[in-house]
């Protein structure tokens, strides 16, 4: 049997092709993902240093200045030096926990900017389940801590642990019930569809003004689901020294920080996306319907438009939050779930059921 060599160089060449198709498909979805991470880091980075400039402007006293230009480089020094730190391991702590612990809490928030939407057509993956895989995944954060208290050998980090866990079941319920509530309003799950949903009257088509007291429990519960201010009872240094991150050093320590900026980051997102119109211009729809269709051109510009118009209005909320922790003191543990209980489930409980009433009656 003879092959002619023309057959063979056709074939080789038939094979490098698809090799490179394959290379230039694994390319392709990596360089979206490592956008995002990127932008993340960015962020996470912004939000450190805009946290310890207006702590130090609320208590009058010179914040980070000497670390880059008005001391934005401050985040990274001091992420530099915890990865240079040692890392110190408790004798009798389950090693595995210990270990696992923070990397669950980073990983699991992280894996929820996946279904946010930045601008249009800007999302990783705009997925029909999209708000409910944000909350499923957010709740395996706390599960991090408790590990990590757990595995610390050490009955401060056990209870800053048990805290975290406690505290995360309180208030996720009525978060849920906020959340369902806009998915009645918007007939969908997805981010995409409730940003659209709210872009047909500007800034009076907010389900901010459709659900304000859904609104205000939405920000009630992701402030404690955040663990900040005035609900850091898991890391409370008054009561527990450093709560579940206690017997942490080095990056590990780091880690926490972390996962503590990116649910903050996050939270503010998707405040952002359910109630304050996501990519949308915030201007009434009857003034200026030509702005409308900027945010919606294809292109780089329409797409830079929608991502500003996004981070505008999540850092906004980011302020807010700031100046929350730095004006209203901690809370006791039985207020904190007294709060989830009593008040916030069954008003959340009440809203949804207003919600639907009005979606039956609107039918």
């Amino acid at each position: 049997m003879i092959i002619d060599t023309t057959e063979i160089q056709d074939i080789n060449s038939f094979s490098r092709l698809e090799s490179l198709k394959e290379v230039y498909g694994i390319i392709w979805i990596l360089v979206p993902i490592l956008t995002l991470v990127l932008g993340i880091t960015i962020g996470v980075l912004v939000i450190v240093w805009l946290e310890r400039e207006i702590s130090a402007a609320i208590q009058q006293r010179i914040g980070p200045e000497y670390a880059g230009p008005l001391g934005v480089l401050q985040a990274l020094a001091d992420g530099t030096k915890l990865l240079f730190k040692e890392n110190l391991i408790p004798s009798r702590g389950d090693i595995r926990l210990f270990s696992i612990g923070p990397s669950i809490s980073v990983i699991s928030i992280l894996v929820s900017y996946s279904v946010i939407p930045f601008g249009y057509n800007f999302v990783l993956a705009d997925l029909n389940i999209g708000v409910f895989l944000w909350i499923a995944i957010s709740s395996i954060a706390p599960i991090g801590l408790l590990m990590s208290g757990y595995g610390s050998n050490n009955k401060y980090s056990f209870l800053g642990g048990l805290r975290a866990a406690a505290q995360s079941i309180s208030y996720e319920i009525p978060l849920t019930l906020c959340v369902l509530s806009i998915s009645l309003l918007s007939n969908s799950l997805s981010t995409v569809d409730i940003v659209d949903a709210q872009s047909k009257y500007g800034f009076f088509g907010w389900n901010l003004w459709r659900q304000p007291i859904g609104f205000i429990i939405f920000l009630i519960s992701s402030l404690a689901e955040c663990e900040r201010l005035p609900f850091d009872l898991p890391e409370a240094e008054e009561e527990l020294v450093a709560g579940y991150q206690t017997e942490y050093s080095g990056i590990k320590f780091g880690l926490f920080y972390v996962a503590s900026y990116l649910n903050l980051l996050v939270s503010s997102l998707f405040v952002t996306v359910l109630y304050l119109g996501g990519w949308n211009i915030s201007i009434p729809y009857i003034f200026v319907s030509e702005l409308f269709e900027i945010n919606k051109t294809c292109g780089v510009f329409g797409t830079t438009i929608g991502i500003f118009i996004t981070l505008a209005k999540t850092y906004l909320f980011l302020f807010l939050s700031i100046t929350t922790r730095w004006t209203l003191p901690r809370l006791r543990m039985d207020q904190l779930l007294n709060l989830g209980w009593k008040f916030l489930l069954p008003i959340s409980l009440g809203n949804l059921l207003l919600t639907t009433s009005f979606r039956l009656f609107s039918l």
